[in-house]
């Protein structure tokens, strides 16, 4: 087996106490259980239980732990530094000899494993602040896949849920977005959103449901077993008004205690600015919303003691950009994108917006989340889905999410997910092409084909020169989208072109020889063509390849 899996403490039943000693290699979590010793008629909303843990270093981090049903407490914690790391527990009930002042020894040894997550380090921001990196300082090119109702029963365990994975992990998918339970596209409580142990919540709110995070533990842990980052949504936007914010932070206390001490990277809301699909004057962008969602990143930035990376998605109204779903941008690490579900007139709003925000300030990574889904409504074509991923790269993202339809929302053979609450939707709903057939699209394939080529090149230094290419004879009044260039000054430049039309290159040196390569975005072919020299201007004109769909090419100095 290529990755192994967590530590036998996360794959086994463990109850640890100050006698037992804990031993887990660096990054890898380990889990303490704990009892309590006083009865507790509401525990979860009643008691709260913090675990402090000290590294070797004597740097201290509060972790907080989790109610895992019945008088059971939990906490998982890692750390990328060997050695011994002592902790101590704190409980709001002072006097539960089960859950306060308990204290332990955990002896961390390095990594022997060859999961990127745990050798290298859960993903961070990179220092330029444009690109991800793991722990360790590895670059990260962070290509997603959509799952939102990957935790449902929808997707059944384990069989179904590990082919997926393992499709996604062989075709180069390092991310999978996946919401915790409350789901877009349907009311609260629907049972098309239960998983086998039933729902996240009771359904007055006032207690989580255990069980159900328990289930959604073993797809979390195989996705991160199979070296595949989780983007935790923690909820549908429209769910804080129905919970508001104070069971709102409750469930993200619950997930960042479960989830935080994993590799992953955390999303607040799935697009935070929409209210319910059945509101007045649906849809339109709401401010109420994102006040209290403001709210919310600020309780996840104050309690995730790991500080794992933190967005929040945006709907496509307005701004479609995640700074736009917050009052405060500063409490972002990355910017995540909707643009839209649509072909050559949504290519205008991509370019515009991913521009837009690498421009924009604070600095810090741009990541379309959700763009151009293939196949939705059974008939988006490739071609779309495709020109997004390109796009994007080309003009500044640090990666790139991939979306099917049949997968985000779980399409099954003769049970589609069926219409959207949205007043006047089909009952066909997105369309019925299921998460299997969804799976084997081509769109999979050809956007890891083009992760591989950039991560071939020096792409973290790849910066976006707009203007540099155009059409060799552009007609007036000519719609088509102008071709799209980055690259490193004069020594090399990627291009995408949208069709297939001869261009023209600027700003190249005069009069010295460069390598051209054409890629093919479909097949991932590599063609090397004889060299070519710019004229006395630094111009280069290159006509399009005889396949007659988009096209990329490389030049090197």
């Amino acid at each position: 087996m290529l990755l192994r899996p967590l530590l036998l403490a996360l794959l086994l039943p463990l109850v640890a106490s100050a006698a037992e000693p804990l031993r887990t290699e660096t990054n890898v979590p380990l889990e303490i259980a704990f009892a309590a010793a006083r009865p507790s008629t509401d525990p979860f909303n009643d008691i709260t239980l913090d675990v402090t843990f000290t590294d070797p270093t004597g740097a201290e981090r509060k972790v907080p732990a989790f109610w895992d049903g019945g008088n059971r407490w939990k906490v998982r914690y890692a750390s990328p530094l060997p050695g011994q790391h002592r902790w101590r527990t704190i409980c709001s009930d002072s006097a539960d000899t089960g859950l306060h002042g308990i204290t332990g020894l955990a002896e961390i040894t390095p990594y022997l494993g060859d999961n990127p997550l745990f050798r290298h380090g859960p993903i961070a921001i990179a220092p330029d602040r444009r690109h991800f990196q793991h722990a360790d300082g590895t670059p990260f090119f962070w290509l997603g896949d959509t799952w939102w109702m990957g935790l449902s029963h929808r997707l059944h365990w384990p069989g179904e849920f590990q082919r997926l994975t393992a499709d996604r992990t062989a075709k180069g998918f390092n991310i999978v977005q996946i919401v915790a339970g409350l789901y877009p596209d349907m009311p609260a409580f629907d049972p098309r959103g239960a998983n086998e142990a039933g729902f996240p919540w009771e359904k007055d709110y006032t207690s989580i449901r255990p069980a159900y995070f328990d289930a959604a533990d073993v797809r979390i842990r195989h996705l991160i077993d199979s070296g595949i980052t989780p983007c935790i949504v923690g909820a549908w936007g429209y769910f804080l008004p129905w919970m508001g914010v104070e069971k709102m932070n409750a469930h993200w206390r619950n997930l960042i205690a479960r989830y935080s001490a994993w590799p992953v990277v955390w999303c607040a809301a799935g697009e935070a600015n929409l209210p319910y699909y059945l509101a007045k004057n649906f849809p339109y962008d709401d401010r109420e919303q994102v006040h209290g969602w403001t709210a919310v990143l600020r309780y996840i930035r104050a309690t995730d003691p790991f500080r794992r990376p933190l967005t929040i998605h945006p709907t496509g109204i307005g701004r479609l950009s995640a700074r736009h779903a917050t009052d405060d941008p500063a409490l972002l690490d990355f910017d995540l994108l909707q643009t839209p579900h649509a072909q050559r007139e949504g290519i205008g709003p991509v370019i515009r917006t991913i521009r837009e925000s690498y421009a924009d300030t604070p600095v810090m990574p741009v990541i379309n989340g959700e763009a151009a889904y293939e196949m939705l409504g059974d008939k988006l074509p490739v071609q779309w889905t495709r020109a997004a991923f390109w796009l994007c790269l080309i003009d500044g993202a640090a990666g790139h999410t991939y979306g099917a339809n049949g997968i985000w929302q779980l399409n099954r053979p003769g049970d589609p997910h069926g219409p959207s609450p949205t007043a006047g939707s089909p009952p066909t709903g997105y369309g019925t092409i299921t998460w299997e057939e969804a799976m084997r699209l081509p769109g999979s394939t050809q956007v890891s084909l083009g992760r591989r080529f950039i991560e071939s090149l020096p792409w973290t230094k790849l910066i976006s020169m707009p203007g540099t290419a155009t059409w060799d004879t552009p007609a007036p009044g000519d719609p088509l989208i102008a071709p799209q260039a980055c690259g490193i000054g004069e020594n090399l430049r990627l291009i995408y072109i949208l069709d297939p039309r001869a261009i023209r290159i600027t700003g190249l040196t005069p009069g010295v020889p460069y390598r051209l390569t054409h890629f093919d975005p479909i097949t991932g072919e590599r063609a090397s063509a004889p060299s070519l020299t710019p004229d006395s201007k630094g111009d280069l004109q290159i006509d399009p390849p005889v396949h007659g769909h988009d096209w990329v090419i490389l030049l090197e100095k």
